[in-house]
This record gives structure tokens, C-alpha cells and sequence, in this order.
């Protein structure tokens, strides 16, 4: 009889705890696609709009309608090569650029006004580290990625290898830099990372040319190798991804061969 007394207890205090704690999120919002012509390199995204990236055009998306409301492309006046990814910042639009696959390889920072899709201002690299591919803004610092190449738009003595991720502060100024897992040069060969963004865990995600797959990756305790920390299959053609940081915390790419821009949650 005290046995079933005691047992009586703990299952009433136990239904007490779990009915303090707090409730379990919703579900993710489901899966998100619209067609892009523009969703050939990569995308950006802010509160309301998604910015698919081509190689000399972007275009401005209204993220729940898939309505295009504004589009940007090259002129004289600001030529571009080929753009890559984009991260929405403080309200501008920044774009990784390279002349790839120009040789020497130059890289330069291309800056937007999101309100009206106006060019701003651009900060040019040079010759540098690489092809500059993607670019990401994380713990108060600037992030890019400098890729190499095995083939078209590479240097005869250097690989993808080569390929290096470098932290900047304000000013553009390299602090630290390191390369990226063989594992995952492995697969990406003969090109490299072509897209990269910090993910709500503190991780960074990174994708390859053309593969529906996630790098996850973390600064290493020592050395200048990232860590891989998994592999994530994600429903997306490679290239340059973004994060939704408006509380979705949905990712953002691109369907390439289908011209389609698409948001997901992460496994």
C-alpha cells in the first residue's frame, strides 16, 4: 500500500514538472519554393524580400509571394563580372564579386541599398587570396571565402586546396584565415565552396558548386583546418545559400537547372 502511494506521487509530480516546462516550439514552416530567372548563383534575404544573385543581375523578391518587385543589372557605369553570394546587413545588400574566370584572380565587396536595389559603394581586394565566393557577416566580424580551382578560372600551380576562409573586421582587414576540410575538398573537386553562411547554432554551413548537400563546419581548437562536423542533405543545387534571421530561421537557395529559389528548415 505505500508502494502504490509512493508511486502515486511521483507520477502526479512528474505531470506537474512537464506542465511547468515550456511548450515545445512549433513545427517548421513548411517547405517554400518560387521560380527566379536571377537563381543562378545564389541568393540574400532580409525581413520581407529575397534577392536571387546572377552573374551580372539581381533581382528583388517578395518572399511570401514570390512577386518580383525590383530588379538590378550591369552597366557601363558598374560593371560586374561574376557575382556569387549576397548577405543583407543594416539594410545594404553586400555581394561577394570576382572576374572569375579571369586570370589573375580578382575579388571586390559590391554594396547595395535594399530599398531601392541602388549600387552604393564597392571595396576591391585585388589580387588577393582567390575567387572570392561568399561572404557572411557573424560575431561582429566579416567573413569570406577565397576559392581555387582545378580547371577553368584556376592558377597552373594552385588547386582548390588552396581555398582559404578569412575573418575581417570593419575596415576590410584580414585577422585570422584558415582552409577547408579535405573531406570536404574531396567532393567538392574540381571546384570548391560556393557558398557559406553562419547558422543560428553558431555553426557554419557551407555548400559546394553543385551538390544538394550541407558542410557543417566549426573553427578548430588549433591548427588553420575548419573542422567538419557533418554532412546534411538539403534540397538545393550548391551554390550560395542564406539564412533567414527574421525568427524563421529558414535557409535560403537556389534549384539551379530550374531557375527556382527555395527555403527550407534544417534537418
Amino acid at each position: 500500500m505505500q508502494y502504490r502511494k509512493y508511486t502515486v506521487f511521483i507520477a502526479a509530480f512528474y505531470c506537474a514538472a512537464l506542465w511547468l516546462l515550456p511548450q515545445a516550439a512549433a513545427a517548421p514552416p513548411a517547405l517554400r519554393e518560387f521560380p527566379a530567372p536571377e537563381a543562378h548563383q545564389g541568393v540574400a534575404v532580409d525581413t520581407a524580400h529575397v534577392y536571387a544573385i546572377d552573374n551580372q543581375t539581381i533581382a528583388k523578391y517578395d518572399k511570401f509571394t514570390g512577386e518580383r518587385v525590383a530588379i538590378w543589372k550591369a552597366s557601363d557605369d558598374t560593371p560586374m563580372t561574376h557575382l556569387n553570394s549576397g548577405v543583407v546587413w543594416e539594410g545594404k545588400l553586400y555581394c561577394a564579386h570576382s572576374n572569375y574566370p579571369g586570370i589573375p584572380m580578382t575579388s571586390s565587396i559590391e554594396i547595395w541599398d535594399t530599398a531601392t536595389l541602388t549600387h552604393i559603394a564597392t571595396h576591391s581586394f585585388g589580387i588577393l587570396y582567390g575567387s572570392l565566393t561568399w561572404m557572411d557577416r557573424h560575431d561582429g566580424f566579416w567573413w569570406g571565402c577565397f576559392a581555387h580551382y582545378d580547371k577553368r578560372g584556376g592558377y597552373p600551380d594552385k588547386d582548390h586546396s588552396h581555398t582559404t576562409v578569412v575573418k575581417f573586421d570593419d575596415d576590410w582587414r584580414a585577422l585570422e584565415a584558415w582552409v577547408l576540410p579535405k573531406a570536404m575538398l574531396a567532393e567538392a573537386h574540381p571546384y570548391s565552396s560556393s557558398g557559406g553562411a553562419w547558422g543560428p547554432d553558431g555553426r557554419l554551413y557551407c555548400t559546394g558548386h553543385d551538390g544538394p548537400q550541407l558542410y557543417v563546419l566549426a573553427l578548430p581548437k588549433a591548427g588553420s583546418t575548419l573542422e567538419l562536423v557533418e554532412k546534411i542533405s538539403f534540397p538545393i543545387d550548391g551554390q550560395a545559400i542564406a539564412f533567414d534571421r527574421s525568427g524563421s530561421n529558414l535557409l535560403h537557395g537556389i534549384l539551379r537547372d530550374e531557375k527556382k529559389v527555395i527555403a527550407a528548415p534544417l534537418p
